[in-house]
């Protein structure tokens, strides 16, 4: 099985080509530009440079959220357009998942956080059991406090990764014990095993219908909500067509 992985969920961007669970090749950048005009020739790249048409493809994994608003939209919609035009498979994952992943050899509580502005976070619990990454506490959107509230009781040793820098003197004052990690970017080389435990394949009829998980509303939702009061049916915001 030849799959093809990428996360765009916030600034960096990686792409991962596997053969089976084998990985075949990975790019990654982490410059601030613009992933509507690096992703597709990141991808045309390691498709040629393995030899592979898009057709060989059999398999397409995506970060799902939380994350950047329109980092997502540009991964999912590329995800999906490759899924339905080849008739292959699409997995979403988690992108706290992904970077909790870049943890390993602990027994710890891995805690992914990532900067969801104006005070606010995205952050999750994650641990290693029998060689699998377990979600202790789902992904959520959130405050620093409510985060100290979630971890004040435990017991277990904690490590913070991914954008805990933004918010260091805070967690290093609330979690004076904790550990931060080194390694605080997204693989997409850590893809293909967060796949293999995700419930989240896609059929092909249900395909029109996997949208990012923002975990809160976007801009337009809200606006939407604020136009239309009477409407709280919680109905989504993809047309099935």
């Amino acid at each position: 099985m030849k799959t093809i992985a990428f996360d765009t969920s916030n600034q960096p961007l990686s792409v991962a080509l596997f053969e089976d669970d084998n990985l075949i090749d990975q790019r990654e950048t982490n410059v601030r530009r613009n992933h509507s005009t690096q992703l597709l020739p990141f991808i045309d790249e390691l498709v040629k440079q393995a030899n592979w048409t898009p057709q060989d493809l059999d398999n397409v994994i995506v970060s799902q959220g939380p994350g950047s608003y329109t980092g997502l939209r540009i991964a999912v919609t590329t995800a999906k357009t490759l899924a339905f035009t080849l008739n292959i498979s699409l997995t979403g994952i988690s992108s706290l998942a992904l970077l909790a992943a870049n943890v390993t050899d602990t027994n710890a509580i891995i805690v992914p956080i990532m900067d969801a502005r104006n005070q606010n976070i995205y952050a999750a619990q994650y641990q290693w059991e029998s060689e699998r990454l377990v979600v202790r506490q789902p992904d959520k959107h959130m405050n620093i406090d409510k985060l100290h509230a979630a971890l004040e009781t435990m017991q277990q040793p904690i490590i913070f990764v991914g954008e805990w820098q933004r918010f260091e003197d805070q967690l290093r004052g609330l979690f004076p014990a904790a550990t931060f990690a080194q390694d605080n970017l997204p693989h997409a080389a850590n893809m293909m095993s967060l796949a293999q435990d995700s419930t989240k394949l896609i059929d092909m009829d249900d395909i029109h219908q996997f949208v990012p998980n923002y975990h809160r509303l976007s801009q337009a939702e809200a606006d939407w909500a604020k136009a239309h009061p009477e409407d709280q049916g919680g109905h989504a915001y993809v047309e099935k067509v």
